[in-house]
């Protein structure tokens, strides 16, 4: 268990509900609310991690599950654990593994855990809420996430209930192994699209003394009604002195709409997967980069970006090396939209410093969704 305190500080609610907040872990200090990169195995996909701390991050995720997988972790041991490996001096937070996990066919589900086959050579492997820690204990991570079950949100509400209280249990387990000093653990809360469940999940996984708390088994295809249905009233549920996490959200009018309802932390692989299919965010709504409109556009991607990428290249010749299929075409996207991330996070904090939180929604989201159309 930590012998430290995370030290999380609200520093100011908005009238809306949104909070701005700091934690503090071993490697820093983390403004919130703040959105994480995603290095699920280790590294952000096509990116030197030079370029994203240059973006403004302040906090990267690792999957323990990928990490786990043949050489990865003896590799990460023998660098000095996920800090060195990944060459960030910031805070690192790894997933449980849980939701890869219960993304694979034939899993097989009992109290110890869940057994599956390893996607990429057919190697039978097993974890449990101990196997998970101790593979994030060995990461050294500065953050551990408790084993869970995440559900599809169409599941119905019998079987729910009963990953409920598994859940809870793995949660019971994992608090109890023992971790690194410096590594804080959050629990996550579950309970799919019902609302008694989601209210039991909070409940029970609140009374079990962890760092900080998730809201987990959302952005799993439910659309953006319902995933604020969702938040709007588990949010509500969590200690306001602790951080909390929404797992896996990344559009940008679903972090704004999540802020709205008091949730902190945010992850998703959008920004670099889209950068790497050549879809770039930009203030004035997303583009498509290969697009013949870009091919004798000679603007950057976004006029009020200052990232590398924006301030060195035109589209045109962005167009012009993912037609090339050259990697730095990928790199100098997935900078972009990184940098995108990081800026509509600071624009936040300073939008609910200010108090006027709603009116900086409402306004980023009418010049965001000028030229395309909300996610329904």
């Amino acid at each position: 268990m930590s012998k430290k305190d995370i030290r999380f500080k609200l520093l100011r609610t908005d009238p809306s509900g949104a909070r701005r907040g700091q934690f503090t872990t071993e490697h820093g200090n983390v403004e919130t609310p703040t959105f994480m990169p995603v290095g699920t195995a280790g590294f952000v996909r096509s990116t030197p991690m030079r370029d994203v701390i240059e973006t403004g991050a302040q906090v990267v995720l690792g999957n323990t599950y990928h990490l786990s997988l043949g050489e990865r972790l003896q590799t990460v041991k023998r660098s000095g654990g996920l800090h060195n490996f990944m060459g960030w001096d910031g805070t690192i937070l790894t997933d449980s593994g849980g939701f890869q996990v219960f993304s694979l066919e034939g899993r097989q589900i009992t109290e110890k855990g869940v057994s599956f086959t390893f996607e990429e050579d057919g190697e039978k492997l097993f974890l449990g809420p101990e196997e998970s820690m101790a593979i994030q204990r060995d990461l050294g991570s500065d953050i551990v996430m408790a084993f869970d079950e995440c559900v599809d949100y169409q599941a119905p509400q019998e079987y729910v209930q009963k990953s409920v209280e598994r859940t809870t249990r793995w949660a019971e387990r994992s608090r109890e192994y023992p971790l690194q000093d410096h590594q804080f653990m959050f629990g996550i809360v579950q309970g799919g699209i019902y609302q008694s469940l989601r209210r039991q999940s909070a409940q029970q996984i609140t009374d079990i003394p962890f760092d900080g708390f998730a809201i987990g088994g959302v952005s799993v295809g439910e659309g953006l009604d319902l995933l604020k249905e969702v938040v709007g009233y588990t949010a509500p549920l969590l200690p306001s002195m602790k951080p909390r996490y929404l797992m896996g959200v990344g559009l940008p009018e679903d972090i704004l709409a999540s802020v709205n309802r008091g949730m902190d932390m945010f992850d998703c692989v959008i920004p670099t997967r889209y950068a790497r299919q050549g879809t770039l965010f930009t203030r004035m709504g997303k583009l498509r980069i290969m697009d013949k409109t870009f091919r004798k556009d000679k603007y950057p991607l976004d006029t009020a970006c200052k990232c590398y990428t924006c301030q060195t290249y035109s589209r045109m010749v962005l167009r012009y090396l993912f037609f090339s299929k050259d990697p730095l075409a990928e790199t100098l996207a997935t900078i972009h939209n990184l940098t995108f991330y990081q800026d509509l996070m600071a624009d936040i904090r300073q939008a609910i410093e200010r108090g006027n939180y709603e009116n900086f929604q409402r306004d980023w989201l009418n010049k965001y969704f000028k030229k395309s159309s909300p996610r329904k």
